[in-house]
């Protein structure tokens, strides 16, 4: 059972400034803002949507098939890809272009700047959906914008059931097009603050909009996810993490759960459940693809946390 994932490949460069931004920034010269921050501590991870989410379901022995581009500096990317044994058959290169690339600065009080470079990215419509002919299963997350309605019409006329998951890329859209995501889609998902911004474009609470999908997931950060179905509304805890080091990713280790669970037929709490475990994990490893647990450590974190085994 291939899931096939539409998203981002990225490169994220993650730079320290050792002192608070807001002694630097003089609130009355906004207007001709021009600073420089020094960062001696800089490191670049492999990221993006659909490298994060094909990492994680990999781990729980997933079959992940990755649907991207990626531009001429994707060597490095490609080479780990061969070397996790994540299938690239479906990784487009864009000759004249740069891979997806994040610059992040983060100061002493956990503020950042963010510079988001799409690169590649912007050509993700090029890809096709039906080429993938072995899929039972989907996501469309944060891609180019033209990328994301394509796949999602594509999904629907093939009859592939997908997940929706806008994620930061959900400013791109209108009312109009955030309902036609949620007709054509089988299952959505957000955190809170996308899922305010859900209604607010589309006019309608959570429980109308959930009436259009099998299932809307909203995370909730440390108060754990909510998934409203028609049987019901399923509160899922948050598993309780080695350590807080850093939450990029997190919600892609998450997203990998609930394909796992949906992919096997699991009911929801069960799939909600080892969603929020997948969080926990990687929130305590800094990056999106550096934590390793096996597939029987995962299952070990499961059963001390709920109760109960997973395999």
């Amino acid at each position: 059972m291939s899931t096939l994932i539409c998203g981002s490949i990225a490169y994220d460069n993650i730079m320290v400034f050792h002192d608070r931004f807001k002694n630097h920034i003089l609130p009355e010269q906004i207007h001709i803002l021009n600073v420089a921050f020094l960062v001696p501590e800089m490191r670049r991870e492999f990221g993006g949507c659909a490298g994060n989410i094909a990492y994680n379901l990999q781990l729980l022995g997933g079959d992940p098939l990755i649907m991207a581009t990626v531009g001429d500096d994707a060597d490095a990317y490609l080479a780990r890809l061969d070397d996790l044994g994540l299938a690239r058959t479906y990784v487009r290169r864009i000759a004249g272009s740069f891979t997806a690339q994040a610059f992040i600065t983060t100061d002493l009080d956990d503020n950042q700047i963010t510079a988001f470079h799409p690169g590649a990215m912007s050509f993700s419509h090029l890809n096709e959906v039906s080429d993938a002919k072995g899929a039972t299963l989907g996501i469309v997350a944060p891609d180019g914008r033209d990328g994301m309605l394509k796949h999602a019409r594509d999904f629907a006329a093939s009859k592939v059931p997908f997940i929706f998951d806008p994620g930061q890329g959900l400013p791109m859209f209108s009312g109009d097009d955030l309902m036609e995501f949620m007709r054509l889609a089988d299952y959505a998902c957000f955190n809170d603050y996308e899922a305010k911004m859900l209604c607010d474009r589309t006019g309608r609470t959570l429980e109308q909009l959930s009436r259009e999908v099998k299932a809307l997931v909203v995370t909730l950060g440390g108060a754990g996810s909510r998934i409203f179905t028609a049987g019901g509304c399923y509160d899922i805890p948050c598993v309780e993490a080695d350590a807080i080091v850093d939450p990029t990713g997190c919600g892609d280790a998450y997203r990998s759960g609930l394909l796992y669970g949906i992919a096997h037929g699991w009911g929801w709490e069960k799939t909600g459940q080892l969603a929020a475990l997948m969080g926990a994990i990687k929130i305590a490893c800094r990056g999106g693809q550096n934590h390793h647990p096996s597939r029987d450590e995962i299952g070990e974190r499961y059963a001390k946390a709920f109760g109960t085994a997973l395999w």
